[in-house]
């Protein structure tokens, strides 16, 4: 079966389709104006040195040679062939609040949405690392293992909204535990080594309500596990909006009072837990910028061997339609458009 590393170049194969085309046209047209003062078939005294296939050979000629440089740009594959390799890289958990507090918008589009792009980001930046996902409110879950396949990774990520856990709050702490259990830690089945390999990154508003969150991140900082936070939201705050089935409504959330909830980025809390945690705090306003140093702390992690790990890969072959289109094109140029007196005669007697 072909494959094309580059399939998006073949769309230029149409460019030489209509290429051919236009010639076709102007051909037709050039023989019906020489038809109008002078017989077909008094062409060949009038022009003795005209002839009728050299265009069209040396036309053909050209538009072959350049398909074949546009499949050659394309790089076709065939079969596969086996590589080995040893894969290695780091251990991250993610954490995403998922809690209410989280669809405020004093960042556009909301804090969730926004979290969401800054993990994406993130993803794409990572090379040979395993990922965890855990979504947390009042209580938390594991959304993902560890995998080292990003793009499993975001389908979950575009999956996860605020109506995901019923039990509302912030459970910071709970979900830092979560994500030790992602790494192993505690599961008797699964001897525990501390490394200096793995990281946990807490997304959220820092508004944490159930738990001890900072005591969580020390725990997690004595087993080798640094815990990094950035931060959602503005200091100022924002209403929370509220959704009905159809989309979201005029109204924000009240409080038994009436008073409309206001929800602050708790900025105080992150610095505490990333403090503990023996990482890094960052806010989503400067996350253009800041989040370089939550990537640069992943890259200083240590690399865990995973194994060795065998590939399959398609095999390269542009170079037999390159080759086929740079001959098409030198013979091009070797075909005279005129024909040449010492062939002359031997044509005429062919066409006769």
């Amino acid at each position: 079966m072909i494959h094309f590393e580059h399939i998006e170049y073949l769309w230029l194969l149409a460019v030489v389709g209509l290429a051919g085309v236009l010639w076709g046209v102007m051909g037709w047209r050039q023989r019906r104006r020489l038809e109008q003062w002078a017989e077909p078939s008094m062409f060949g005294r009038l022009i003795p040195d005209r002839s009728d296939w050299r265009p069209a050979v040396k036309t053909g000629l050209v538009l072959l040679g350049m398909a074949l440089l546009v499949v050659a740009l394309a790089n076709p594959q065939f079969g596969t062939k086996i590589e080995k390799g040893k894969r290695s890289g780091s251990d991250l958990a993610i954490c995403l609040d998922v809690s209410n507090s989280m669809m405020a918008e004093d960042i556009q589009p909301n804090r969730l949405e926004r979290s969401k792009k800054v993990v994406s980001n993130l993803l794409s930046t990572l090379a040979g690392d395993r990922v965890s996902l855990v979504i947390y409110a009042g209580t938390s879950f594991i959304q993902m293992p560890l995998t080292n396949d990003y793009s499993a990774t975001k389908l979950f990520l575009d999956q996860v909204s605020c109506d995901m856990i019923a039990s509302q709050g912030t459970a910071i702490g709970d979900a830092i535990e979560k994500s030790m259990e992602t790494f192993g830690y505690g599961d008797p089945d699964r001897p525990w080594e501390v490394n200096k390999g793995r990281a946990i990154i807490v997304i959220s508003d820092g508004e944490n309500h159930e738990d001890d969150a900072v005591e969580a991140a020390r725990e997690a900082a004595k087993q080798g596990v640094r815990v990094c936070t950035i931060g959602m939201g503005l200091p100022d705050g924002a209403p929370i909006p509220e959704y009905n089935p159809r989309g979201r409504t005029n109204n924000y959330k009240r409080d038994r009072n009436g008073s409309i909830i206001m929800t602050h980025l708790n900025e105080d809390m992150l610095r505490d837990i990333a403090s503990a945690g023996n990482g890094k705090y960052v806010r989503a306003s400067n996350a253009s910028s800041g989040l370089s140093k939550i990537t640069s702390l992943i890259e200083g992690l240590e690399k865990e061997d995973f194994g060795e790990a065998i590939f399959s890969a398609y095999e390269s072959r542009y170079m037999y339609p390159l080759a086929a289109g740079l001959l098409c094109l030198l013979a091009e140029v070797l075909v005279f458009e005129r024909r040449n007196r010492k062939w002359k005669l031997f044509e005429e007697e062919v066409e006769k």
